[in-house]
């Protein structure tokens, strides 16, 4: 008997008995599927409220799989919710601060262990790119340390491929960005739980952490020399203001530098115990113009595809808090587009609004 039925009262084994669209040229589930617990959920998530079914389940069980895609490839491309995957990076962030404390307690890190907690993640945000622009608001100022490293592994591993490194490459570099702070276990807790800006002596202290965290993976065989050489250059810049080594241009390496891009943007985009955070399109801004000279253009420029390409209608808001429209792009300052404000409708060009700037996309 077939009877039309809500999505909410589904059980497993009953029948399909039409295609299931869901704004798709192609249905997501065929006529004559039989329906799993994974079924049931990837209907929920499309949030198909009532379908055609038959009340008996069939025996035709290869038949029903070979009739539609099977359920790991479509929960594969189902847009994870933002409520699952704070959940997942929360967690994330929770094992690595208890590898942190494994560290300052004298033990190397364990690359196995760190690789099979954070790569999961990793590949979620990696797949998901409009969440990236989000990992500044999952930080909490707290547990900066922490955060910061699980989302430098995350925004290295989204830079690297959006350049077109090949997978092996971005994983290699994830595992590197996440490790690039461990040294950071080595310097005393009351300089990095400090609430005010460091001081000379304190911030020397603070600058031997790249080689604390090279000496700590130095021995593993897990990572290449050349993801730890970036290790050790996460904080050189190209023109030879960084540390710890003041190397410049062509002896510092592309993996270090997108490491270094990543750890500045989240560092400048999140909220710190000393100072207040900076949205993603001010920050891009600054590292290209104020910082220009100390990061490769091509780091950086994939870093704004990532996180602030705008479109004309992409909806924002502002930072003085007005929602808008984009209007127009400008070639040369994409970051800085004439606006259309909700309020009122009136029209403002933020390359001569230079105190405002695009807070977030609203979708």
């Amino acid at each position: 008997m077939e009877i039309l039925k809500n999505s909410s009262d589904l059980r497993a084994g009953i029948l399909l008995k039409e295609d299931v669209y869901s704004k798709t040229k192609y249905p997501i589930m065929r006529k004559d599927t039989e329906l799993t617990l994974e079924h049931i959920e990837v209907l929920r998530v499309f949030g198909i409220k009532k379908v055609l079914v038959e009340e008996r389940v069939t025996k035709k069980e290869d038949e029903s799989l070979a009739s539609t895609m099977s359920t790991q490839e479509l929960m594969n491309d189902l847009p994870m919710s933002m409520y699952v995957l704070r959940k997942q990076y929360n967690e994330t962030v929770r094992d690595y601060k208890k590898e942190f404390f494994y560290w300052r307690a004298g033990q190397k890190p364990d690359i196995v262990k760190v690789r099979a907690f954070t790569l999961p993640l990793i590949e979620n945000f990696v797949k998901q790119k409009k969440m990236l622009a989000l990992l500044n608001e999952f930080s909490n100022p707290d547990e900066y340390i922490y955060h910061h490293s699980v989302a430098v592994g995350i925004l290295s591993a989204a830079i690297s491929k959006q350049m077109g490194y090949e997978k092996g490459d971005m994983l290699q570099l994830a595992i590197a960005a996440t490790l690039a702070d461990c040294g950071m276990s080595k310097i005393s807790p009351s300089i990095l739980e400090k609430t005010a800006f460091l001081t000379r002596e304190e911030y020397s202290e603070v600058k031997k952490h790249t080689l604390f965290s090279l000496k700590m993976v130095q021995e593993s065989p897990l990572l290449r020399q050349e993801m730890k050489i970036a290790i050790l250059q996460h904080h050189e810049r190209l023109d030879g203001s960084g540390y710890p080594r003041g190397d410049k241009l062509g002896a510092v390496s592309l993996f270090s530098q997108i490491i270094a891009v990543a750890d500045v943007y989240h560092a400048m985009t999140s909220e710190r115990l000393y100072r207040p955070k900076h949205s993603p399109f001010k920050v891009i801004e600054m590292i290209k113009e104020e910082e220009f000279g100390k990061f490769d253009l091509k780091v950086v420029e994939a870093l704004q595809k990532l996180v602030g390409d705008l479109s004309i209608g992409t909806r924002v808001k502002l930072t003085d808090g007005e929602l808008g429209e984009v209007m127009f792009l400008h070639r040369d300052a994409p970051l800085r587009p004439m606006i259309k404000k909700e309020a009122d409708g009136s029209i403002i060009d933020l390359t001569t609004h230079r105190h405002l700037a695009i807070a977030k996309i609203i979708e």
